[in-house]
């Protein structure tokens, strides 16, 4: 399912406010996810914020205005928005290192022109339960009508996102030359000419 999130420039401080960032693993952001806007005093949640509304409930699609994950580069965000259930963000822009960053987590930022993002925004507000197929390899977003919208994406981001890898693990894809460069270079082997005794001496 399909939450429209209707503010625009929406920046990583109110994803994840300053005093939530010393977890020391990314489980459990998804909690504060939006904290000051989810919860009233008490940590009482917010009937007004449409997080809280019971339509939208179980979402996995975060559809944004422009502007979305502006302001510091913690890489706090996208952890909360993916430990709270969200797979896809779809806006006519995000900022730069948020953008990268999702990629890092499992997360696909897809973005639309602003008259597509609004024609989405107009069906989900308007239909409960509203709901989009994401097909990554298509590079295509359709709903159960008639809405079929196409974006682009790097082929290698594509790729980290289909094989389910972050940084490390795909560097672990390398783990067979990484175990053999390392026994190369093993304390004791000698990487370089040794000086000659002799002409050092002379030198001295």
């Amino acid at each position: 399912m399909v939450l429209p999130f209707d503010r625009v420039n929406v920046d990583t401080d109110q994803m994840v406010p300053k005093q939530f960032l010393k977890l020391q693993t990314k489980e459990g952001y998804g909690k504060v996810l939006f904290y000051d806007w989810r919860y009233m005093a008490g940590e009482k949640l917010n009937p007004e914020f449409i997080m809280n509304w019971p339509r939208y409930q179980g979402v996995s699609i975060l559809l944004a205005r422009a502007g979305f994950g502006s302001g510091s580069s913690r890489e706090h965000a996208p952890w909360a928005i993916a430990d709270y259930g969200f797979r896809v963000l779809i806006a006519p822009s995000f900022a730069d290192i948020f953008y990268s960053n999702c990629f890092k987590n499992g997360i696909l930022p897809i973005i639309l022109p602003e008259a597509q993002v609004d024609e989405l925004f107009r069906r989900a507000e308007n239909h409960e339960g509203y709901s989009l197929t994401v097909d990554l390899p298509a590079q295509a977003v359709s709903d159960s009508g008639d809405l079929l919208y196409r974006f682009e994406i790097a082929e290698f981001r594509k790729h980290l996102l289909l094989e389910g890898l972050d940084d490390i693990g795909l560097t672990m894809k390398h783990e067979a030359k990484i175990s053999e460069y390392e026994k190369s270079h093993r304390p004791g082997v000698t990487l370089y000419a040794p000086v000659d005794a002799k002409y050092a001496s002379r030198q001295s």
